[in-house]
Order: C-alpha cells, then structure tokens, then sequence
C-alpha cells in the first residue's frame, strides 16, 4: 500500500492506494489540524502496515509536515516524499511562468481533472482560500483566482468593520433582512457568481461548454446555489497525488 496525505490550511486529508495492475484509493480520512499535527492521526497510523511509500502534498503551516515526517519516521523508518507543481506532466501544461509559485494542491486537482475528463475544466476548491483553476481539453492550463474562504471572508469583514459579533444564518434567500444573514448570503453568492463567471468566460476560450468539477471542504454550501451543474469529487487532490505515485 502506498500512503497519500493532502495537507491543506485546516485539514489534513489522507487515504490508502493499492498497487498492482488497477490500484483504488480507500475513502479519504479528513482531520482539523490546528496548525500541528493532529493527536487523531497518531492512532489511525499506529495500527497500519508500513506503507511503500508516503507522497505528501503540503500548502499548510510547516509543522505540521515536520511532525509528519518525524511520525513516518518513528512508526516506519521513512522519510516521506514531498510532491512540487512540474511545469509539464501527464499532459499538463501549467500556466505559471514559475510553477513553484502554483500551489501544488491546485496543481494536483489539475492532473486529477486532466485524467478524468477530455473537456475543459474549471475547478473550484472551496476550503480556507476559495481558488478557481481553468483547463482546456488538450491539457493548458489557462490560470485561475483566489477568493478568501467563507469562514475567512466573514471573519475579515467582522475584524476590520463595527459590525456587532453574530453568528451567520444562511438562507435559501437571494437577500436578507438582516445583517448576519446577509452576511452569510453575500459570502456564499460571492464565490457562486464568480464561479459561475468563469465558466461563461472558459466556454467562450474554449469553443464547447466546461465542466464545473468542485471540491474542499466547503464546495457542499456552495453547491446548493450554483445555477450550473457542477461534479463533485472531494478527494480530487489525492486522486492527482495517486498520479504522480504512478
């Protein structure tokens, strides 16, 4: 079994990958990090078999992928393998004139979508930072957005404004009559209509109609207000991180 963990700013995200002629993944464990490594990932691990190999990708706070690997190393002896964003592969061209400066979890969705569909592609990852990555069929990617996350989109208005401390109500409603929903409608929309947007602006490039592929952990209270019809694939990142073990 291969180990594959997907370290983000609030989650961390692992799952198991078989070898043999027609590996799967196993469904994805999803834990809350807090910026260290999580207490709940010492007593998942302790009972696995030693992995092949681990392959990590990492977009979160550095101690937490130091306790990963000081964890690697006392429960099986390994160091783990830190992925980076490749200005080619698989058929994927990156948009970036230093892909290093592509988060690699953006860059890892990318290779997922480019194998899982010969479309054009816009992928929305809706998790602290809500980012937006456009891909043509044949493989070039266009470039994307970045939008702060629900969560940090309201805390950022509450902190820098005298609007009193409530706690969000989100609605089905377009508006709202008072300021905490409207709060929380306004942070849900905002990401909707761009991403909604962008699959106008990508259809045009592109000469067909796209795919709206979602994932992150928030992408379920964005789907509900979508217009477009949108796929949802959670462990996207990981499914592009089983193709780099490849």
């Amino acid at each position: 079994m291969e180990l594959l963990v997907d370290i983000g700013n609030t989650n961390l995200k692992w799952t198991r990958r078989g070898v043999g002629p027609a590996p799967g993944l196993e469904p994805m464990r999803v834990l809350r990090h807090h910026g260290g490594l999580p207490l709940d990932l010492l007593a998942a691990w302790e009972g696995l078999e030693k992995p092949l190999r681990a392959r990590v990708a990492c977009v979160g706070a550095p101690k937490v992928a130091e306790g990963l690997s000081r964890l690697c190393r006392a429960y099986w002896g390994q160091e783990p393998e830190f992925v980076h964003p490749k200005p080619v592969w698989r058929g994927l061209t990156v948009a970036y004139a230093d892909p290093s400066r592509l988060g690699v979890d953006r860059w890892l969705a990318l290779l997922a979508a480019r194998q899982l569909l010969d479309r054009p592609v816009l992928i929305l990852d809706a998790g602290t930072a809500i980012t937006y990555d456009l891909l043509l069929a044949d493989g070039r990617h266009l470039g994307g957005l970045i939008l702060p996350g629900i969560e940090t989109m309201r805390q950022a208005l509450l902190a820098n404004t005298q609007i009193p401390r409530v706690e969000p109500e989100e609605i089905a409603d377009c508006w709202a009559t008072d300021t905490a929903t409207a709060i929380a409608v306004a942070s849900l929309d905002a990401p909707v209509a761009l991403a909604e947007r962008l699959l106008r602006q990508l259809a045009t490039a592109a000469g067909t109609e796209p795919v709206l592929l979602t994932t992150g952990g928030d992408a379920e209270r964005l789907l509900a207000r979508l217009q477009s019809s949108a796929r949802h694939v959670p462990d996207l990142v990981l499914q592009g991180l089983a193709l780099v073990a490849d």
